[in-house]
């Protein structure tokens, strides 16, 4: 492992990344175009519209990106006008969404976009931001992923604290190689639908930060 806050820059780094990502999403863009189409269907009929889900992520060095997926949860609200939990409102179509991962299929056009990368930290929430210590923070150092380090490893059956060093170690370790592997292996792990949230929760604890 490289050193913490001295990452060589690579060709694979400053391009081969992008050249990657392109020569992969678009074509598995253009394949996955029925698969979209039916599953735009599906959520619209299930949910009506929008049937997209579009939030604002932090991106490279923290700035701000238009992220994408497929929506999986009502809009119910409780009698004081509160959203109900999320248990409540994911629907079972979401629910098959979540577990084959095909709720992430719009993010193959933040990838063409180059807001994102095939491979890299997932893009968490704007208000996060100010949650993570200096070393957390890393993960902004690359354009996050559709799949990355932690997801390969546990992905939300892991801990904040576990899926941030993931995120850093992969900071410091970006090659081909690397990305190749995580690819293969996201492959498998969707296929066994392997740590889709902890203890088959509808969705992953707050991050508040850690203990100092």
């Amino acid at each position: 492992m490289r050193s913490e806050g001295r990452v060589t820059s690579t060709f694979y780094r400053s391009r081969g990344k992008r050249l990657l990502d392109l020569t992969l999403a678009l074509p598995a863009l253009a394949v996955a175009m029925p698969v979209i189409a039916l599953v735009s269907l599906g959520v619209a009929a299930a949910l009506g519209r929008p049937v997209i889900f579009a939030q604002e992520r932090p991106g490279l060095g923290g700035r701000t990106f238009r992220f994408r997926k497929f929506r999986t949860m009502t809009s119910e609200r409780d009698n004081t006008g509160n959203l109900k939990p999320d248990a409540e409102r994911l629907t079972e179509l979401g629910r098959v969404l979540r577990t084959s991962s095909l709720d992430e299929l719009p993010q193959l056009w933040n990838v063409v976009r180059g807001e994102m990368s095939l491979v890299g930290p997932r893009p968490l929430l704007v208000e996060y931001l100010d949650r993570y210590s200096p070393r957390q923070a890393r993960r902004h150092e690359v354009l996050p992923g559709i799949t990355g380090w932690a997801q390969v490893n546990g992905r939300n059956a892991l801990t904040w604290e576990q899926k941030f060093e993931c995120d850093v170690w992969y900071v410091d370790n970006v090659s081909l190689a690397i990305d190749l592997r995580i690819l293969l292996k996201t492959l498998t792990s969707v296929a066994r639908r392997r740590g889709i949230t902890p203890d088959d929760s509808a969705s992953v604890p707050v991050f508040r930060g850690s203990e100092p």
